[in-house]
């Protein structure tokens, strides 16, 4: 048999609501993206993966995303799998997320079928859930990948509420250090709840700027980071920035280009182990058959 290939790619992205003290949240998708190549074939054993870049890397995600989709379709082919990504693991900008959102587009791109976008990110974020990469299955977060722009969504029914588009840059604090959401405390995280529905309830009316920054502070008190590049950002005229998922990475929203260079400034004038980046919204989706 002839071997085919299937390709696809799917965003990062930065949290305005983190899920994990009520299942509800919200997220906007970045411009970082992570690829993948799915070849299968009767000639092969199992389903194998490289991640590049790293050798020891838990790939037990993609390869269950991977036999998902074959099982779904009745398929019974062996596939290896190749990734790339531009996002950094364990920083809080949903690189396990893009991950299982690149590897379905690419296996259904293998085996030519197609499914309905939001059918393919429950499909993930079921995955997550199952292996324990994600506490809550992190729709919100898979959701933002996929389709890009700013989504907010109800993850334990894995429901999407409200999708916008806007044009912003985002720029991103990332340290070196890196923090798994399957580390969370996540009775520390359910403490904070009633004041996390509120800044929900503002995200659910599109005010996404005051709603990210009322998370961030809630965030970085129960889980123990500091508000530091919060406040920084607040001072330099920003109005929404958070701490992104469970960290350690903090993103802010800017809107024009000196903004942008003035907060990639302070944050470089902290002094922390760390990493500045820029980057624009992506408001595009990345399951075009589906969309």
């Amino acid at each position: 048999m002839v071997r085919r290939k299937g390709y696809g790619r799917a965003s990062g992205a930065g949290t305005i609501i983190n899920a994990i003290a009520t299942y509800r949240g919200a997220a906007f998708g970045i411009d970082m993206w992570t690829h993948a190549e799915v070849e299968v074939g009767e000639d092969m054993h199992g389903i194998h993966c490289e991640v590049s870049g790293f050798q020891n890397a838990d790939t037990r995600l993609i390869e269950r995303c991977v036999g998902e989709v074959l099982r779904k379709f009745g398929i019974k082919l062996s596939a290896f799998v190749r990734t790339s990504s531009e996002i950094p693991m364990g920083s809080g900008l949903k690189s396990s997320s893009a991950a299982a959102n690149a590897v379905i587009v690419a296996t259904l791109d293998a085996i030519g079928c197609d499914i309905d976008v939001l059918d393919a990110i429950r499909l993930g974020a079921i995955v997550a859930k199952e292996v324990g990469v994600s506490i809550t299955g992190a729709f919100d977060d898979a959701c933002a990948s996929m389709l890009g722009g700013f989504v907010v969504t109800d993850n334990r029914q894995m429901q999407l509420l409200r999708r916008d588009e806007h044009e912003f840059t985002a720029v991103v604090l990332i340290p070196h250090e890196r923090a798994f959401t399957a580390e969370t405390n996540v009775l520390r995280a359910r403490t904070i709840a009633n004041w996390v529905e509120k800044a929900f309830e503002d995200a659910l009316h599109g005010k996404y700027e005051e709603a990210m920054t009322l998370n961030g502070f809630l965030y970085t008190a129960a889980l123990g980071f500091s508000a530091e590049p919060m406040l920084v950002a607040l001072e330099c005229g920003v109005k929404g920035v958070s701490l992104s998922g469970t960290g350690p990475s903090y993103v802010a929203l800017v809107e024009s280009e000196e903004k942008a260079r003035e907060v990639e400034h302070s944050w470089n004038a902290m002094g922390w182990d760390a990493e500045v980046r820029k980057c624009k919204i992506n408001n595009r989706c990345s399951y075009s058959s589906g969309c």
